[in-house]
């Protein structure tokens, strides 16, 4: 509904899009989480350097969230209880396999009237796989159509379950899908995964950026801005690439002490260029 008002100006009215309150569940249900965000700044130079050098020679460009996604599930196998799950009171579940949700903005809705959502799309056994690998499940994630009233990229559900679940009031969805999803870690990890990785999108800033997401997963990386910045190398003062990363970790599940570890694995991965470069695959302490 379009109207015009003297004191109000123009404006437009229309239905609020259902496909939203997948979304705004999750960061209801994010907010009862108790996670710890950490904010970090990672030397990628190396990294840079080899996907710029790739190019060059392959003429093809490789993906800088997908090298991000393959050191992080990498970081994670070597320190698997920064994505364990409780299971009850009691328990808490620590898996192998790190299956790596990714943020996708796609158009959703008629068009003209529609808008971009972030849907999610899960890497699974992300560790096991290649860079090059996990570069070509996202760029077919990119590319694959979405179905009227989807909310997530490749799933297996039934696009009228999907509908239903959208359309019952927020009381019924936590009753009947919410709640049993949290209290079951393997249901859990089937249909969102263990890691959020989510890229803030912060290109032409200035300089560093950081973002503290609101999520549901045991761990969220969130990808800022790239940035050059003085470095010291061999204790000289050299240009470096930075990148700005948030790190959230299920405080209920670990503590400081050990993701300190997983933070000093994942640093070493990243500086070496881990999965493009001939350095050592693995940065345990």
């Amino acid at each position: 509904m379009n109207s015009n008002s003297s004191s109000i100006g123009s404006f437009v009215e229309r239905p609020f899009p259902d496909f939203r309150n997948p979304t705004i569940d999750t960061l209801t249900w994010g907010k009862k989480r108790h996670h710890i965000p950490i904010l970090l700044e990672m030397d990628v130079t190396v990294a840079r350097e080899a996907l710029r050098a790739q190019k060059r020679q392959t003429g093809q460009r490789m993906s800088f969230t997908g090298w991000l996604v393959k050191c992080i599930a990498q970081a994670v196998s070597e320190h698997p209880f920064i994505h364990g799950i409780r299971k009850g009171r009691r328990r808490i579940v620590m898996f192998e396999d790190v299956d790596v949700a990714i943020i996708v903005e796609r158009a959703v809705g008629q068009p003209g009237i529609g808008e971009t959502l972030p849907m999610p799309y899960i890497i699974r056994q992300a560790n096991e796989k290649t860079v090059a690998a996990i570069h070509d499940e996202i760029r077919t994630a990119q590319q694959q159509a979405v179905l009227p009233g989807e909310v997530q990229i490749g799933s297996t559900r039934a696009v009228w379950l999907t509908q239903i679940f959208t359309l019952m009031p927020r009381w019924m969805r936590d009753l009947l899908v919410w709640q049993p999803l949290f209290g079951n870690p393997f249901q859990l990890k089937h249909r969102m995964g263990t890691v959020a990785v989510t890229v803030l999108g912060m290109a032409g800033q200035a300089g560093l950026s950081w973002g503290i997401p609101i999520g549901i997963h045991p761990l969220i990386v969130a990808v800022g801005a790239i940035a050059k910045r003085p470095g010291v190398v061999d204790d000289q003062i050299a240009v470096r690439e930075y990148v700005g990363l948030t790190v959230l970790f299920d405080h209920d599940v670990t503590d400081g002490a050990p993701v300190a570890h997983f933070v000093r694995c994942l640093q070493k991965l990243m500086g070496n260029g881990y999965g493009l470069t001939r350095a050592t695959d693995r940065a345990t302490d």
